[in-house]
């Protein structure tokens, strides 16, 4: 089985010449006739983006993360680091370091744009010197973002302070993330973001739009209950989802409201159902499934019968980078 460093494609350099096989990459690239910087304004990045591999993470895991983020970078020019740590049983004991590069050509062949990746692999004895050497790779001018991805525990995420605390944005994901990182307290809590969240945003539009026709009055007087019921595979998306709709209800005044989460035997592994009830004839429900990609809504909130069929999809996870980052 190989490490997740191995996995990782790139060209090994030394770690204390980073740059100089960047440079090398690309000129390489250049003289066997593939894509290189054509300026060194081809180079340009916005973002400073770690992405943190953390303990639970095997080597296809690794490479599907990877590949999100060379995704995002084409939108988002940025120069990544990628963070692997070695399983405390490794026999390694130094740390290694891969460049990889490409480019992507725009609308018009003068816009290229190109990615730069570091992978950096450690042991935890070198744990002291990772935040020296992740702060030569970057850029000292551009904001900085942090992933960590499969961490074992929040707590061993406190030898990374240096990253929580100088990231504008640590991003998590409420389904692969420790149960106590819900609970963990963040150097910076309010620049925490979960990518479950993230990925939620067309759902959030959907039923924010169906919604925004009906009187905050109608939405809130005598309301009961609201239940969502979920599949196996989104309790992560459900869990958050249900904490925005009682925020969003919240706003427009409902106080005291039950709210349930649940998981029935019988639903859809991708499936949801959201129910507002009411102490008199009212109701509102959304039924989705991602694996069809339908949904509906349905509503009486005073004013008659409403339904209206819907899609329903997550954002892809490069969409769900961009929206936890930016937004």
């Amino acid at each position: 089985m190989p490490s997740i460093f191995d996995a990782l494609p790139g060209i090994e350099v030394s770690v204390d010449s980073i740059a100089g096989g960047l440079d090398q990459m690309w000129a390489g690239a250049a003289a066997d006739g593939r894509p290189s910087p054509p300026t060194d304004d081809a180079k340009a990045t916005q973002v400073n983006f770690v992405l943190h591999l953390g303990l639970r993470t095997d080597a296809g895991d690794a490479v599907h993360q990877f590949e999100t983020a060379v995704r995002f970078s084409r939108s988002h020019p940025c120069r990544v680091v990628v963070l692997c740590p070695l399983k405390e049983d490794s026999e390694e004991a130094q740390m290694r370091a891969k460049v990889y590069g490409e480019c992507s050509v725009g609308k018009e062949a003068e816009d290229t744009r190109c990615c730069e990746f570091v992978m950096l692999s450690y042991p935890r004895s070198a744990r002291t010197y990772l935040e020296n050497q992740v702060s030569v790779c970057l850029s000292t001018e551009l904001p900085l973002y942090y992933w960590a991805h499969r961490f074992s525990d929040a707590a061993r995420l406190a030898d990374y302070r240096y990253l929580l605390t100088t990231a504008k944005r640590v991003l998590i994901d409420g389904a692969t993330a420790p149960a106590d990182a819900l609970g963990y307290p963040w150097p910076r809590p309010e620049n925490v973001r979960d990518l479950a969240f993230a990925r939620l945003l067309p759902v959030r539009h959907t039923i924010g739009q169906f919604l925004s026709r009906y009187p905050v009055d109608a939405l809130s007087r005598g309301l009961r209950s609201i239940t969502l019921a979920h599949g196996s595979e989104v309790f992560a998306e459900a869990r958050v989802l249900l904490k925005w709709v009682k925020d969003r209800i919240g706003d427009c005044g409902a106080t005291g409201e039950a709210c349930e989460l649940t998981q029935p035997g019988d639903i859809a592994p991708g499936a949801f159902a959201l129910a507002f009830a009411y102490g008199d004839k009212r109701f509102f429900t959304w039924n989705a499934d991602l694996a069809s990609g339908h949904a509906g809504l349905e509503a009486d909130l005073g004013t008659g019968r409403t339904a209206m069929p819907a899609s329903v999809a997550l954002l892809p996870p490069e969409s769900a980078l961009s929206e936890a980052m930016f937004f």
